[in-house]
């Protein structure tokens, strides 16, 4: 049996669906920049691509993303997609994001395409906003203000947790029935920051509120939490998209393939209660 190559296995979903293949006895291989990864896993950057030739060794199945702080995610997946090719893997999973197939020039949409005419089995994912970017990216205000601080309005998002992503994944590389297919990932509810903020408040015994903020003034704050500024620029544009609207379309991709709902917005906030409580 071969072994499932993971790129971001340290990272919010990277980590989730090594969990998940190995609990179902899968080997698994995660790919880490960490100058001496631990066990079971490979050195790999994705900045440079050291450590390629070694990090496909034993692999018959991938899945692909960029981590958080990249804009031009095609060279980065460019020469995984290559090796995965070259190498004749059975199957690749590559996580870009929704509405990366709206612009056939932005880098993940290249990437995509890339993938689909490479010949070999592949699914895309494109999940939505992430539930955790709550406890992780937008984390320090609500924390210290009891704010959530971002330039949206009162637009509304269809959140999916991490964990779920995770689960769909796992199902896709382990499955052939649906190769060749992309999805929408999100969850089954669109909420707004309003509604969002009570249900953080509800779990963390806290007053959590939304406060809109100007896109200069989220700029600004990326860039103080030392932000490339490239990828600031970036974050502030999709965060424009949010604002837009785009991201309220709900799909069904969760439980058609995991077999089970998607989870509320209330289960993540109740499972992760500790990070906004005073």
């Amino acid at each position: 049996m071969g072994k499932t190559l993971v790129i971001g296995a340290n990272g919010t979903v990277g980590s989730e669906l090594v969990r998940l293949l190995a609990a179902q006895g899968q080997p698994v291989l995660g790919a880490t920049s960490r100058a001496t990864p631990g066990p079971g896993q490979v050195w790999l950057d994705l900045a440079s691509h050291g450590g390629l030739d070694t990090a496909f060794d034993g692999v018959d199945r991938a899945f692909l993303l960029v981590p958080p702080g990249f804009v031009d995610q095609h060279l980065r997946l460019a020469p995984l997609i290559d090796t995965a090719r070259q190498r004749g893997l059975r199957k690749v999973v590559l996580m870009t994001a929704m509405g990366a197939n709206a612009d056939e020039a932005a880098p993940l949409r290249q990437a995509e395409r890339q993938l689909e005419a490479s010949g070999v089995p592949y699914n895309i994912i494109r999940p939505n906003w992430f539930m955790q970017n709550f406890h992780t990216f937008w984390l320090q205000p609500i924390r210290t203000q009891g704010r959530i601080l971002l330039p949206v309005g009162p637009a509304r998002g269809s959140f999916i947790d991490a964990r779920d992503i995770a689960a769909v994944a796992a199902e896709l590389l382990l499955r052939s029935d649906l190769d060749n297919r992309d999805f929408d990932l999100t969850g089954a509810e669109a909420l707004d920051h309003d509604e969002v903020a009570a249900l953080l408040s509800e779990a963390s015994g806290r007053a959590i509120v939304y406060q809109d903020i100007p896109p200069a003034a989220m700029l600004d704050a990326l860039l103080a939490a030392q932000l490339p500024r490239p990828y600031a620029e970036f974050l502030l544009r999709i965060l424009g998209h949010f604002q837009a609207g785009y991201a309220e379309r709900t799909t069904d991709a969760v439980q058609a393939i995991t077999g089970r709902a998607p989870r509320s917005f209330r289960q993540y906030a109740a499972d992760h209660r500790a990070a906004w409580a005073a």
